[in-house]
């Protein structure tokens, strides 16, 4: 199946694409994320679009970036994710796979989403069990940064931490080990779906809309890719 996979730029997703490479039936042929217009970041990540592209890069594949106003109503991003999905799945698409791993009302709209559009939905980690795919993932390679954290759910100190096994044994009794419930969001920068690791470092961290963002930098003199689509490297702090 020609199928594109939703990428959050976190380790779930990530760790998507490296699953669904080892299916016969499934060929991914590229990612799709949702930019938030207004700070040209992923949306809730919070991550620049630079490393979005460099994340691309590193995956090898073609990346389909959709702008979301801020704030944005779900009857504008149901409109613009709808439009997309038709375009693609006219384009020979046939599925488009989540990184979602227990929620049942997330799938229930994914699908509902996605019914009588011919494109089918996938969940490759649905259902694994959270404590041992947070050290599978870990196990396997890959690496991550914290970019936002809810407060809420975790304290603010986490943002920034490297998603590993030291961030899992102090997490709070409760917390999702890959935080399903929302309790953080990450940036991965190396892993077995990559063909080379991202170099990056962490920055300011901001508390905005709620939410508390470590924002993650491509680190000095690393290159990244530039709007013609070749690299340059990055310049200053």
């Amino acid at each position: 199946m020609r199928t594109l996979l939703s990428w959050s730029t976190g380790k779930d997703s990530a760790w998507a694409l490296h699953v669904l490479r080892q299916r016969p039936d499934v060929a991914v042929v590229g990612l799709v994320t949702t930019v938030n217009a207004a700070f040209d970041r992923v949306a809730m990540h919070g991550v620049r679009r630079a490393l979005l592209e460099a994340q691309a890069e590193a995956a090898g594949l073609p990346l389909h970036v959709l702008e979301i106003p801020h704030p944005c109503p779900n009857a504008d991003y149901e409109r613009i994710m709808g439009a997309f999905v038709a375009e693609q799945a006219a384009a020979g698409v046939e599925a488009m796979a989540f990184g979602d791993l227990f929620l049942e009302d997330i799938r229930r709209y994914r699908e509902e989403t996605l019914a009588g559009t011919g494109i089918a939905p996938l969940f490759p980690l649905w259902g694994i069990d959270t404590a041992v795919l947070a050290r599978e993932m870990i196990a396997g390679g890959l690496e991550a940064h914290v970019t936002c954290v809810d407060p809420r759910k975790l304290p603010a100190r986490f943002a920034g931490r490297r998603f590993d096994l030291g961030l899992l044994a102090d997490l709070p009794p409760g917390v999702d080990p890959c935080a399903e419930n929302g309790e953080f969001h990450t940036f991965a920068c190396a892993g077995p779906m990559f063909g080379s690791s991202i170099a990056v470092e962490t920055g300011e961290v901001v508390t905005r809309d709620g939410f508390v963002f470590c924002d993650v930098l491509p680190r000095t003199g690393a290159e990244v890719p530039s709007p013609l689509g070749e690299k340059v490297p990055r310049r200053g702090g």
